[in-house]
């Protein structure tokens, strides 16, 4: 199998097209995870990806002239940038408080926020709308106290199901910081969920 660098940089559409292609599960998960939750159904992730390959095309050439990074790390930011547009397009000119911020959805691509809401919606009745703005604000909250990177590593790992090497590779950290982040992080997390009984099944 040819490098993925030789393939980019042979300038072939089809050629370029197979190595997105072989992240785009990755690709897929992110924006699922970090898409602000008031855009389902009004944005398809197939959309978002269409999005992200056309401005990938665009700008191949700034990438193979200075790989300075690996493919999947480029190509996910601007998968990450492509997000914060469509979040500024669409909700930028919405009026809310902070109660309300949390309780609709993500906004700006806020980790806290992606992994509570992620949560509260995987394990919470519809039915239970009061008890679920209390738990998504208990878990903002609880993780907004963690370290920055260690969020992330979490979102990263956990959500995202990436690797540790990409973790290390995307956050621009050792790899084996970036695993004993992680552990540090899931336990963390472990504590946060263990606070909520209902919430424990999570960590199952």
């Amino acid at each position: 199998m040819l490098d993925e660098l030789e393939m980019l940089k042979s300038g072939d559409a089809d050629s370029i097209a197979e190595v997105f292609s072989r992240h785009r599960d990755k690709l897929q998960r992110m924006v699922w995870f970090r898409l602000d939750r008031r855009l389902y159904g009004r944005v398809d992730t197939a959309d978002v990806l269409q999005d992200v390959w056309l401005e990938t095309s665009r700008r191949i050439e700034d990438y193979t002239s200075n790989p300075a990074v690996p493919f999947f790390v480029w190509v996910r930011q601007i998968a990450f940038q492509t997000i914060i547009d469509l979040h500024r397009r669409h909700l930028g000119a919405q009026k809310r408080n902070v109660s309300q911020e949390i309780s609709i959805g993500k906004q700006g691509c806020d980790t806290s926020i992606s992994i509570a809401a992620q949560l509260v919606g995987n394990l919470t009745s519809p039915s239970h709308a009061a008890i679920r703005e209390e738990r998504l604000v208990r878990l903002r909250a609880a993780l907004d106290s963690m370290d920055e990177i260690d969020r992330e590593v979490l979102a990263l790992r956990h959500f995202e199901e990436l690797s540790n090497n990409e973790v290390a590779d995307i956050l621009g950290i050792q790899k084996t910081a970036a695993s004993n982040r992680y552990v540090r992080a899931l336990k963390r997390l472990k504590q946060v969920l263990e606070a909520d009984s209902d919430s424990g099944e999570f960590m199952e």
